[in-house]
């Protein structure tokens, strides 16, 4: 049976081939990034990186097959991609001039930009996650697994409350985040994606509606 595990580094290959057959909008992107390496240098690799405690993988037969990573502190993530992280591609991805044409021009401008993570109307969640899982491993209890260990080790370094950014089309992702407990925090100037909070606590599944508003 495929168990939740915490990462190790010899599953980075793994943790960046998951992303990217599962980083268009939950679907295989390899035909949208023509660069592999693209997604995962912004989306797990860094977490993996900077924060290696907060990553957990589902391991089938000693293959990860599935994760989520994190960080406990955004605005201290995103000072640190700036300054130690986002120099070390520069020189293979050069900030984009003028207005992307691509998606992959678009995705670099998203590299050179990791302020923009830093949206004020989820503040009061400082903790933020990415989590997937191959086609082959979802719909079996693995992502609720995952999800669950990841919140708990929030809880258990005292942090209080996490957000995450979805595409807004990704609506198979957006109920598994429901049943998860997460509810939707309005950001308007996001259009096509949905940032969702939740507490670290446990909340009853299926409960996302009633989650108190942790806004200031």
């Amino acid at each position: 049976m495929p168990t939740v595990r915490p990462y190790r580094p010899d599953d980075r290959a793994a943790l960046a081939d998951i992303c990217v057959r599962t980083g268009d909008a939950g679907e295989d992107s390899r035909g949208v990034y023509p660069d592999l390496d693209l997604l995962p240098n912004i989306f797990v690799l860094p977490y993996v990186e900077f924060e290696p405690a907060l990553a957990f993988v589902v391991d089938d037969d000693g293959r990860a097959v599935g994760y989520v990573v994190g960080t406990s502190d955004t605005p201290t993530f995103v000072e640190w991609f700036r300054r130690e992280w986002l120099p070390t591609l520069t020189e293979r991805y050069p900030q984009p001039t003028g207005r992307p044409s691509t998606p992959t021009a678009w995705m670099v401008g998203l590299l050179h930009h990791p302020e923009r993570m830093l949206v004020p109307e989820v503040a009061a969640y400082p903790a933020h996650l990415h989590i997937d899982l191959l086609p082959t491993h979802q719909r079996a209890g693995h992502g609720r697994a995952l999800m669950t260990t990841f919140l708990d080790a929030l809880g258990d370094a005292g942090v209080a409350a996490v957000h995450l950014a979805m595409a807004t089309a990704n609506t198979r992702a957006r109920a598994f985040y429901g049943r998860m407990g997460f509810h939707e925090v309005p950001v308007p100037a996001a259009p096509g994606v949905t940032y969702l909070g939740r507490s670290t606590q446990d909340v009853q599944p299926g409960r996302a509606e009633g989650m108190p508003d942790l806004r200031p």
